[in-house]
């Protein structure tokens, strides 16, 4: 897989945003085929930071209703990675 692939997009909520500040930690969106170490590989040379950990985890996909039937929507994957101390991620600049 090629990095672009790997990681899909940042997780930008208030619970990511608290950890951010209290643990380093950040929250991607993830292919479902990729492994830790594809996913630190990538966060490392996309955004030239050290990556200490990597927790993942797999959402399943929910029942929705769609009119008079139902549908399931797809499984999803998040990546939680650390950084190293003194290191962080900017995805807004200027901001």
């Amino acid at each position: 897989m090629q990095l672009e692939q790997i990681i899909i997009r940042p997780l930008i909520t208030e619970k990511s945003s608290v950890a951010t500040e209290k643990f380093n930690r950040f929250g991607f969106q993830v292919a479902l085929k990729s492994n830790k170490n594809q996913i630190k590989c990538a966060i490392e040379k996309l955004y030239e930071v050290k990556v200490l950990n990597v927790k993942t985890s797999i959402l399943p996909g929910k029942t929705k209703r769609v009119g008079k039937g139902t549908k399931k929507t797809g499984k999803s994957k998040k990546a939680f990675v650390t950084l190293k101390e003194g290191q962080k991620i900017e995805f807004f600049k200027g901001v």
